[in-house]
C-alpha cells in the first residue's frame, strides 16, 4: 500500500468535524490571495497549485459543499 493510499484510507475512517470543509475553503483562497502577488514565480504556482487542492476538497471531500449545495435550486442535479 503507498502512502497516498494510507493518507486516504486514513481520512476516510477518521470522523469529520463540523465545519471541516468551511475551513478548507478559507485555506485554500487565503493562500490565493496571500501568494497571487509574491515576486517569485515558483511560490505563486505553488500557492496556486496548494489553493486550488483545498478547495477542491472543500467542494468535493467527505462532508464537502457539495452535500450543502444540493439543497438549493441550482444544486438539485448534484447527487452527494
Amino acid at each position: 500500500m503507498n502512502t497516498l493510499q494510507r493518507l486516504r484510507q486514513y481520512d476516510e475512517q477518521r470522523p469529520g468535524f463540523p465545519g471541516e470543509h468551511w475551513l478548507a475553503l478559507a485555506a485554500g483562497l487565503g493562500l490565493w490571495m496571500v501568494t497571487r502577488r509574491h515576486p517569485s514565480f515558483l511560490l505563486r504556482t505553488a500557492g496556486l497549485t496548494a489553493g486550488t487542492a483545498l478547495v477542491g476538497r472543500a467542494a468535493s471531500g467527505r462532508d464537502g459543499i457539495r452535500k450543502l449545495v444540493r439543497w438549493l435550486p441550482v444544486g438539485r442535479g448534484i447527487r452527494g
